[in-house]
């Protein structure tokens, strides 16, 4: 499980298509920290360690299948040189800032207006239709990995703004319109959705 809250900050070095789709990923986190086995969200999708080292700089390798890669932006644009929003996995006592996020994508949104608004920028998004529904004003959402919270809902169309701190400390001040974005609605926006389904 996650926050929504990044922690650093990292860069894809190397991508290389085995059996499943491999990459590796430059941080700042001490690696000596990092056991394999551990979970990382890496612009929102959970992934497993599987190789880490420290030179030239630290880094760790994942591998990602098809389903997570057709499911997510990672096949769209994730090349050498890309930065990631990252995130270790929570810890019993840890400091809940965001909101409970399990890194597990559920579609893709696509950017569809950026307006700066004083030194902060509103982003409008457009969801998947069938994720639409779990959206709501003042609700939560995961996008690439950051907790952050919804201003406006039209339809499939949900606005984010984005203050100078969150762009400064997440890749949030590198997006542009068009950019794909991995979407995970929340988890109890789901379950509200899914009782009222069930009467």
């Amino acid at each position: 499980m996650f926050t929504g809250i990044i922690t650093d900050i990292g860069e894809i070095l190397e991508v290389d298509q085995r059996g499943d789709l491999r990459a590796r990923i430059g941080t700042g986190y001490d690696i000596e920290g990092i056991d394999i086995g551990a979970s990382i969200a890496c612009d929102g999708v959970c992934l497993t360690v599987v190789a880490k080292g420290s030179e030239p700089r630290g880094w760790f390798d994942v591998d990602i299948s098809a389903e997570t890669v057709g499911a997510t932006n990672v096949g769209g644009g994730w090349v050498p040189g890309k930065r990631l929003n990252l995130e270790r996995a929570l810890k019993v006592g840890d400091e809940l800032g965001g909101h409970i996020v399990s890194g597990h994508v559920d579609g893709v949104a696509e950017v569809v207006d950026m307006q700066d608004d004083g030194d902060s920028t509103r982003v409008t998004l457009r969801a998947p239709d069938a994720l639409a529904k779990f959206i709501a004003p003042k609700g939560s959402v995961a996008l690439n990995g950051t907790s952050l919270t919804v201003n406006a809902v039209e339809g499939a169309d949900f606005g984010i703004n984005f203050i100078p701190h969150t762009k400064e400390m997440t890749t949030w001040g590198d997006v542009a319109v068009g950019d794909a974005v991995n979407l995970e609605v929340d988890t109890m926006a789901r379950y509200v959705a899914r009782l009222r389904e069930a009467g």
